[in-house]
């Protein structure tokens, strides 16, 4: 919808439940810039989330929601998962730390996505991901190798995939990749048992990858290759229960939302440094225009006057691409015209 009370019409609306309805909750969770959003978006069939090749680009939980025939698919989009040292680190929100373990919780089916052009990613699970598992381990898990595309070698996705499975999917030892060295099973944790817990962390810090994934998929999110088939597989994992929302729907975010990150998202690919990060976004103007395209207009506030003309840049041109660039994805979540403006205003702190 292109305005709130209408979202939240569309939302509060009793969903149209099918004679034998089916959904499935699924929590996609990973490294920062891992791909989420992008997937989540090819999923959708619709670009309702940023995406950037900064990180921390995703900033709380979102959902997203697919209707296909009698199913409903839930998507639960989450920050990339950091530790409690990089958070502080980078100033982030609480959110950065707490949403992903939420979603988990509320997933029927955990999806890791692992960037598998990143070396380092390659060589072991996240331990934050890793933590997350282990102690959600009642939760179905698959693993999808992402941005496969990049790789030179694709016969490195064998090995890469039997570090980060240590050899086992479905239960069983996987003939294509040895045996990690020193790979023991690790059973879910029991928040009561204080020992095992201790033990479980301790384990944690030895291991690079899980033995417990259902499925291995790979794939390119951007690209959109096989995301399809990850798409079929994942419909088929739904159970038998009454849908959350009316089949129109496709994202709990408001309107204004869904407008403030696809800008924030130009930003970040735009801007150097900590620039996009300082910049504060007011909606001035937001209406239907007489050709009943979406009439947008957006100030940015910024806190030093010299970044003022880094965003305009010369001649307007950068400001310029960015509302073009912006103003096409708007369209494209809301399938309609959009015309977009964007202005900049220098606001002491």
């Amino acid at each position: 919808s292109l305005f709130v009370d209408d979202q939240d019409r569309l939302l509060k609306h009793s969903p149209d439940q099918p004679e034998n309805p089916k959904v499935l909750k699924l929590a996609i969770i990973g490294a920062p810039n891992a791909g989420k959003s992008t997937l989540s978006n090819q999923l959708l069939g619709r670009k309702v989330f940023p995406v950037s090749s900064k990180v921390h680009t995703t900033r709380c939980k979102a959902q997203g929601i697919l209707t296909e025939g009698d199913t409903q698919m839930i998507l639960l989009d989450t920050p990339g998962m950091v530790n409690s040292i990089r958070a502080e680190r980078h100033k982030l929100e609480k959110t950065f730390q707490e949403d992903p373990w939420q979603s988990v919780k509320l997933a029927d089916v955990v999806l890791v996505l692992v960037d598998v052009s990143d070396k380092w990613m390659q060589k072991s699970l996240h331990a934050e991901v890793l933590k997350c598992l282990a102690k959600n381990s009642h939760i179905p898990s698959i693993l999808v190798l992402n941005k496969v595309d990049l790789l030179k070698q694709k016969s490195t996705l064998l090995e890469v995939t039997g570090k980060l499975t240590e050899g086992m999917v479905k239960g069983r030892k996987e003939e294509t990749s040895e045996q990690p060295e020193g790979h023991r099973e690790l059973s879910g944790v029991n928040p009561k048992d204080g020992g095992h817990q201790e033990r479980t962390d301790k384990d944690l810090k030895d291991r690079s990858g899980w033995p417990h994934f259902q499925e291995v998929f790979m794939l390119s999110a951007l690209e959109g290759d096989e995301v399809e088939t990850l798409k079929k597989y994942l419909l088929t994992l739904a159970k038998p229960g009454e849908w959350d929302y009316h089949s129109d729907v496709v994202t709990t975010q408001a309107p204004q939302e869904i407008c403030n990150n696809l800008i924030r998202e130009k930003l970040l690919e735009y801007l150097p440094q900590e620039i996009p990060y300082n910049i504060t976004q007011v909606n001035e103007f937001w209406e239907e225009g007489s050709g009943g395209e979406l009439v947008i207009k957006q100030t940015l506030l910024v806190a030093k006057e010299n970044h003022v003309k880094l965003i305009i840049g010369p001649g307007g041109e950068l400001i310029s691409r960015i509302a073009k660039e912006a103003g096409c994805d708007l369209m494209n979540a809301f399938l309609c015209d959009v015309r977009l403006q964007l202005a900049v205003k220098y606001r002491k702190r």
